[in-house]
């Protein structure tokens, strides 16, 4: 076996590892001739985890899948979600050594049912449903358990879950809303705390079925927080372990970055931040630190809004602070630059910084950059009636990104265009309970951003989804905001929307190596 055929299969291994696979054309092993250019294909596999959603009682929870239509998908494929620590059991009452796709693994006993000594069988808690249509599922109480899903074949290219919560009282009561993310080695999460009036806990989901090794690691005002606790976390296969980070400090702070890596294995993360006071929600794990860093769809209702930032590098940087407001960009007043100290977390109270407009952050430095995380705690509502969202830095939108679980009201699309002006297509889906797909095409001018009410299905029954798309122009950024008003409190909550990575770039040559295919 030559050496250009060894580079093939390592770099086709690796491509399965991330994306699941995709079809292949690679030089076989004599007389291979040279590579053409690369192709975008869909992906044929994908993974997602959706934490366990809240420890409330009278919490109500509801799951929207979606696939967008994909041009060259697969015919066929399968997909759910189902929850983590569920196993096929025996009928003997032993535990089967091999998860549903027959590889070895070990179980975790907890949430596993017991039943005269066996295991619960696995069951789907939601099935996607075609590409282009929503499929919705719903739990109630706090013994809702975080899920993992996969989906092959057509439903797999850009598939999206939405996990929404409704907590009508308590601490972290308000509105919380997630995209169950897929699996990885490293997140970073700004705007998480330990004070008095906070509960946060960084949920960790094991999608496989070996054991995952995991270092939680604080950063404050004064660096790092010392604290051997949080090294050597053990995730047991297919499980979910909620992790609270006030365990992990002697002494509490407002702001800190919290930093998730992987020893062994992969892992999904998200922070839940619950307040006494100001309701809660989920932290999303900011965009790869970066030497710029966009924070789109602030709610133009917002009260006040705070920045919070770090850099991991040893070196400082000074932070230019823009509004990308619909006329253009704009500088906040008092709030020209931020000053970051290398290997701390900075905090700045923005107030009413969008004054009742659409609007986004966007960070650059002037000097020589060094990477960034940041996030927006964001309030809504006045004194006594008050809820929290997060926006954490997202990452452009490349191609397409998609935003499920809108109803015909309370859904608000924002989006920016910080460097140059840009068109998008917006479809909306057709509806989890019927209705026809409508698509509309906008244009972002440069340094704005602007909020769209999105366009709403023919015929609307039920949740839909809203599917955007770069055709042209400059980097796109968005965010998708979700608001309901329970007794008074304005509830809300916030997901950015990341490019779907539904198609994968795979160079094409002669001759088929489909033999390569399975990961």
């Amino acid at each position: 076996m030559n050496r250009t055929t060894l580079s093939l299969i390592a770099g086709a291994a690796a491509l399965a590892a991330v994306t699941g696979f995709a079809a292949l054309d690679a030089p076989g092993v004599a007389g291979a001739g040279p590579a053409g250019a690369a192709a975008r294909l869909p992906v044929e596999r994908t993974t997602l985890v959706c934490p366990a959603p809240s420890g409330s009682d009278i919490a109500e929870t509801s799951y929207t899948s979606f696939t967008p239509v994909t041009q060259g998908a697969a015919g066929d494929g399968k997909g759910q979600l189902q929850a983590a620590a569920e196993e096929s059991g025996t009928d003997d009452g032993k535990s089967d050594s091999k998860d549903d796709d027959g590889d070895g693994g070990k179980s975790d006993s907890k949430g596993s049912g017991k039943s005269g000594g066996k295991k619960k069988a696995a069951e789907a808690a939601l099935q996607p449903k075609a590409p282009g249509t929503p499929a919705t599922g719903d739990t109630d109480g706090a013994d809702a358990p975080a899920l993992i899903g996969t989906a092959e074949g057509k439903f797999a290219p850009g598939w999206t879950v939405q996990q929404t919560s409704e907590v009508a009282a308590g601490a972290g009561r308000g509105l919380l809303g997630v995209n169950c993310t897929a699996p990885d080695t490293e997140f970073w999460f700004p705007g998480a705390s330990t004070a008095a009036s906070r509960a946060d806990y960084v949920h960790l989901t094991n999608p496989d079925d070996s054991a995952a090794v995991v270092d939680i690691e604080l950063y404050g005002k004064d660096g790092a927080v010392k604290s051997e606790v949080g090294e050597g976390i053990t995730v047991a296969p297919r499980s979910s372990e909620p992790v609270l980070l006030s365990t992990l400090a002697d002494a509490a702070q407002d702001d800190l970055t919290v930093h998730v890596s992987v020893r062994s294995g992969r892992v999904g993360a998200a922070v839940q931040a619950l307040d006494n006071k100001l309701g809660g929600d989920w932290l999303a794990a900011s965009a790869d630190p970066a030497g710029s860093v966009v924070l789109p769809g602030i709610p133009k209702d917002a009260t006040d809004v705070r920045l919070i930032a770090f850099t991991p590098a040893d070196a400082d940087t000074d932070l230019k602070v823009k509004l990308a407001s619909p006329s253009g960009l704009i500088t906040p007043a008092g709030h020209e630059t931020v000053h970051l100290k290398g290997g701390t977390t900075t905090a700045v109270d923005l107030g009413d910084v969008t004054r009742g407009e659409a609007g986004s952050l966007v960070l650059t430095q002037s000097a020589q950059s060094v990477p960034v995380v940041a996030a927006l705690q964001v309030i809504r509502g006045k004194s006594g009636k008050q809820e929290t969202a997060f926006i954490p830095a997202a990452g452009p939108l490349a191609a397409r990104a998609t935003a499920a679980d809108n109803s015909a009201e309370g859904a608000t699309l924002s989006l920016t265009a910080p460097t140059a002006a840009a068109q998008v297509k917006v479809t909306a889906s057709a509806g989890s309970g019927g209705g026809t797909a409508v698509s509309k095409t906008y244009t972002i001018k440069a340094g704005t951003t602007q909020d769209i009410a999105p366009p709403v299905p023919a015929g609307l029954k039920g949740t839909y989804a809203l599917t955007v798309e770069r055709i042209s122009g400059g980097p796109v950024y968005g965010a998708r905001t979700l608001t309901a008003t329970e007794e008074g409190v304005p509830g809300v909550t916030v997901q950015t929307l990341p490019d779907d990575r539904g198609t994968v770039s795979v160079p094409h040559t002669d001759e088929d190596v489909s033999v390569l295919q399975k990961p």
